[in-house]
């Protein structure tokens, strides 16, 4: 069976048979000369922003298809990635007829969109080292089982999942495989995307939030076969991704050294927190991590979560999730801010031996 052809047979009906909205920008987007722009009615007036943004994301496809080597054919940019998530359950899930697999603990949004797009939702829990059960996975897909989302570095736990069980899962999965990048800049490996050129099925996502710096300009990369981008660009809307977004990732992506360097500092944080956490009677376990934060066990996380904000530290209570009682997850600040959380969680220490 051709890729086309597999991969359609994966689309909703009615995407299939979607023709997109074009957009002036779609239609006219030749910027090598100077034009008078008199097609999108827009205002005249130079402010800068004054024109609609380009709705493919040119300038920024081109920088960073030379950077993470995939063809621009190869990428889509989302606002953020929830958007680009959004846009698979879209493009690749029926309402009320077909499902999707997750394996917590993971990444909430996933089953927030399954119930957004009345889409089931199967849960497999990761095993006890938090990586995929392979075979409970493949045996609880099914005709209409349409994706699979994992993380890897994973959220919350920060562990990197093996990539010979995500191959594993890709080759045996008669579906969509989404891996949600998000943390991959901090993790010693990033050889998944290698993989798109071999694995029609295997879609990657990553995010501008995290080693970019970037959050609060709402920036999210999917990665997948030219079929699939193809699907989703159909149904994305026209100028998902505004141009002042646009501007300053091209002026971050401009500078990958700068990246680099915060990414090595971080990296080097999360391991002097590690070692100084284990001197720490009230941290019970560090599970390992491949991401810019720590998942710890302490005595009692809803203690301390309280504690630390008193001290004006913010971390994040992860004891609901599936496997991670009484754990807190935190993130990977400057050396002066883990400085402050040390010095906290000492105070906490020497009250919790009295």
């Amino acid at each position: 069976m051709s890729t086309t052809t597999r991969i359609s047979q994966w689309v909703r009906t009615s995407v299939k048979g979607l023709k997109p909205y074009a957009s002036a920008r779609d239609e006219f987007s030749d910027t090598s000369r100077p034009m008078v722009l008199l097609d999108a009615n827009e205002s005249p007036f130079e402010t800068g922003v004054n024109r609609y943004p380009d709705p493919q994301q040119r300038a920024l496809k081109t920088l960073l298809a030379g950077q993470l080597g995939v063809s621009e054919a190869q990428m889509l940019l989302g606002n953020g990635s929830d958007e680009v998530l959004d846009l698979l359950f879209r493009a690749f899930c029926e309402p009320y007829r077909d499902t999707v697999i997750t394996l917590p603990p993971t990444f909430g949004m996933f089953k927030v969109l399954a119930g957004v797009n009345a889409v089931g939702h199967i849960e497999i829990p990761l095993d006890h080292n938090f990586q995929p059960d392979v075979k409970a996975v493949l045996d609880a897909s099914g005709p209409n089982t349409r994706i699979l989302f994992l993380c890897s570095p994973n959220n919350p736990t920060g562990n990197l999942m093996h990539p010979d069980r995500i191959r594993e899962l890709v080759e045996g999965f008669s579906g969509l495989v989404v891996v949600d990048e998000a943390y991959v800049q901090f993790s010693a490996s990033q050889e998944l995307v290698a993989d798109l050129k071999r694995y029609d099925n295997l879609v990657l996502i990553r995010t501008f939030s995290k080693a970019f710096g970037l959050a609060g300009i709402r920036l999210g990369l999917c990665m997948a076969n030219p079929e699939v981008i193809r699907y989703l660009n159909r149904i994305k809307m026209p100028y998902n991704v505004n141009e002042l977004t646009q501007q300053r990732a091209l002026q971050v992506l401009s500078d990958p050294e700068r990246v680099d360097r915060d990414v090595a500092l971080l990296q080097a944080e999360r391991q002097r927190l590690q070692e100084a956490l284990r001197g720490l009677t009230l941290v019970q376990h560090i599970f390992p991590s491949e991401a810019n934060f720590l998942l710890i066990r302490v005595d009692d996380a809803t203690r301390r979560y309280t504690e630390l904000l008193e001290a004006g530290i913010v971390a994040r209570n992860r004891s609901s999730e599936l496997q991670c009682e009484n754990t807190l997850r935190i993130t990977i600040g400057t050396p002066e801010e883990n400085d402050r959380l040390l010095e906290a969680l000492t105070q906490l220490d020497k009250t919790h031996l009295l």
